[in-house]
């Protein structure tokens, strides 16, 4: 099934598979060894640093052995083994991405045809883990939001929904805040006009990547929650005018938030960020807490605001919004780096009031992915 050989100077091993050549550079091999001598059995932790690899490795043989290929390097006359999957499902060698702004593996984008099918779990059933818990974080992970549902009516159960996949983050808000109409508010998050679509605490470094909106009460007419894809967006705008997307990829806004004596967040990010191979890892768009751009030079200020312009015109597009209504005892998760929330305006009359905290995406993702490991070690015994 497989075939291995190396380069004659035994820097490069070239793996045929049923799908093409896939090439490995000698160096990267041995320190991606999994043995015992390179790696702790238990963690899979590396137990050398690259120092401790004789900067001349080479490879000096190759042999297949089913779906096991084993190598052997010099100068240490090493001989390790590795699986074949392993190998393909960490190749390297292929081209790169030819469009800046590419949507990492496992991620889809979506618009307002998505609200006939707002991924939701029922909170009840995710408490005892399993498959419900694991299958609503894979929609998380896939489209960055999630609603809950059946969910215990009381104060603090927000927290709750956090404990199914992580740690609250404590803020200058406390380990949690409320969301109701109040005088004098210090966040204009705290009255009954309706807020156009952003990302949380962008003033923040690093941000929050995962905001948590709990409903106790809801009987005020109005205030429907709203998401929007910030990637899906930032993809319009790529498609429409690359020039737009390049400037607010390449020049860091400026946000801050001083609403309180004793606090003074700044921070400095672009709207639209790229890995540099050009993914698209985040969005950041805050009109209320954007501060004085001064990080784009003279000659393209001017393209910069027509550019934030358009974006904003998209993200207000009710093409791209998904609308719902939160229940007491419902819930809704958005990965903050990715997905922006709105509400629309309520009325003074009746009542409105929801819980909010934050969590950070990097505990949701290592839940899911240990479930998912767990579901494929299971499977394989």
């Amino acid at each position: 099934m497989f075939q291995a050989a190396h380069s004659s100077d035994g820097q490069v091993l070239t793996l045929a598979t049923p799908n093409g050549p896939l090439r490995f550079h000698a160096m990267w091999l041995r320190d991606n060894a999994w043995d015992e001598d390179t790696r702790a059995p238990g963690n899979g932790q590396r137990l050398v640093a690259l120092r401790d690899i004789p900067a001349d490795t080479k490879i000096t043989g190759a042999a297949v052995e089913g779906d096991q290929i084993n190598l052997t390097f010099a100068p240490e006359d090493k001989t390790i083994t590795y699986d074949a999957g392993w190998l393909i499902d960490h190749a390297y060698d292929r081209p790169a991405p030819a469009v800046p702004g590419w949507i990492g593996d496992g991620l889809e984008t979506w618009d307002a045809q998505l609200m006939g099918a707002v991924p939701t779990g029922d909170f009840a059933a995710m408490s005892n883990g399993g498959a419900a818990l694991r299958d609503w974080l894979a929609l998380v992970n896939r489209y960055g939001f999630g609603k809950l549902v059946n969910a215990p009516v009381e104060d603090g159960a927000l927290f709750k929904v956090v404990d199914l996949f992580g740690y609250v983050r404590k803020t200058n808000y406390g380990p949690k805040f409320e969301v109701r109409t109040e005088v004098n508010p210090t966040n204009l998050a705290y009255t009954g006009l309706g807020l156009q679509a952003h990302t949380d605490n962008p003033y923040r470094d690093p941000v929050p990547s995962v905001q948590v909106l709990y409903c106790l009460e809801s009987s005020a007419a109005g205030g429907e929650n709203m998401v929007v894809d910030g990637f899906a967006c930032a993809e319009r705008l790529r498609d429409e005018n690359p020039d737009y997307f390049l400037v607010l990829s390449s020049y860091c806004a400026r946000f801050e938030y001083s609403g309180e004596a004793d606090v003074c967040l700044q921070s400095r990010r672009p709207m639209i960020e790229l890995a540099p191979d050009g993914e698209l890892v985040a969005v950041r768009f805050n009109n209320r807490s954007l501060g004085a751009v001064t990080d784009v030079p003279f000659d393209d200020m001017h393209t910069y605001y027509a550019a934030y312009r358009r974006l904003g015109e998209i993200i207000d597009d009710p093409a791209m919004e998904v609308t719902f209504r939160l229940e007491p005892g419902e819930a809704f998760v958005v990965d903050n780096t990715r997905v922006l929330h709105a509400r629309k305006a309520y009325s003074g009359t009746g009542t409105r009031w929801l819980q909010g905290c934050y969590s950070d995406k990097d505990g949701l993702r290592s839940t899911y992915a240990a479930m998912c490991r767990a579901d494929s070690l299971e499977a394989a015994e």
